[in-house]
């Protein structure tokens, strides 16, 4: 997978925020998962490190938090994310060959990198539960991308999200795999603990541009858009982003949990 997300510091801020979200709406989720003080937890497509930082927290330094990622840039920026936390950590690897250690985590978590790696989804989980010790956990994320919605709508930032979109889908990746999670992780020989889909419905602050806006770079590079069509998205987010009344979105995330046999 090649990634598409330039790490600026607004999509490293958008990452933090994700994060503490996550940690806020999925916290009893992580609890029955295994995610506790002492704990082992894998980070797989850890990003920035910005979930890690908060699973180091929450494991604390008697526990482990092992973040991987494929691109470079990333591991950096996760590096730097958790280098204060002696009980942290980040490298580079593929999710289907992390180069962590085998049956060596409680929980192993994967969150949203099945939709960016189409045809792998059924060799990442494989590799996520041989991850995971007897009776741990592998804990993945992921969206399915037709139940997002925004109100009001812009044409032009939906016109943006269609070319993301298509972007995804010439690249064989599925934005519907949430829906899948239970059959991968069954398909991976693990019992299905829970499977849900949850996320909040919030209104969209000023200056948040999402996905589809730091993949710019890789959507002119495939010929999806043009300099035109940037000053256009651009205008629509300077658009959106002066409304006084914020407009409302669902960010919906699939979240599905899996036990290895004891």
């Amino acid at each position: 997978m090649t990634y598409s997300l330039t790490l600026s510091e607004g999509e490293l801020a958008r990452y933090r925020m994700m994060a503490q979200g996550a940690r806020a709406e999925e916290a009893a989720i992580w609890s029955a998962a295994g995610i506790r003080p002492g704990a082992a937890v894998a980070d797989v497509g850890c990003g920035p490190g910005a979930t890690l930082r908060l699973l180091a927290e929450e494991v604390g330094r008697q526990g482990r938090a092992d973040g991987v990622d494929q691109a470079a840039e990333a591991v950096a920026a996760a590096i730097a994310e958790v280098g204060d936390l002696t009980q942290a950590s980040a490298r580079q690897g593929m999710a289907t060959a992390t180069g962590l250690p085998a049956g060596a985590y409680d929980v192993v978590m994967c969150r949203h990198v099945l939709a960016h790696n189409g045809g792998q989804e059924s060799a990442i989980v494989a590799h996520l539960a041989g991850l995971a010790r007897p009776g741990g956990a592998v804990y993945l994320v992921d969206i399915d991308a037709n139940m997002f919605w925004i109100r009001p709508s812009d044409p032009d930032i939906s016109d943006l999200q269609d070319r993301y979109h298509a972007y995804h889908e010439a690249r064989g990746n599925d934005l519907g795999v949430g829906r899948t999670l239970g059959e991968l992780l069954e398909s991976a020989g693990l019992a299905v603990e829970a499977f849900r889909v949850g996320g909040p419905v919030l209104r969209v602050p000023p200056g948040l541009r999402g996905p589809a806006w730091a993949a710019l770079d890789a959507l002119l590079a495939a010929g999806l858009a043009t300099a035109d069509d940037v000053a256009r998205w651009d205008a629509a987010f300077t658009r959106s982003d002066a409304r006084v009344e914020r407009p409302w979105a669902f960010f919906p995330t699939c979240i599905a949990v899996g036990r290895v046999g004891s």
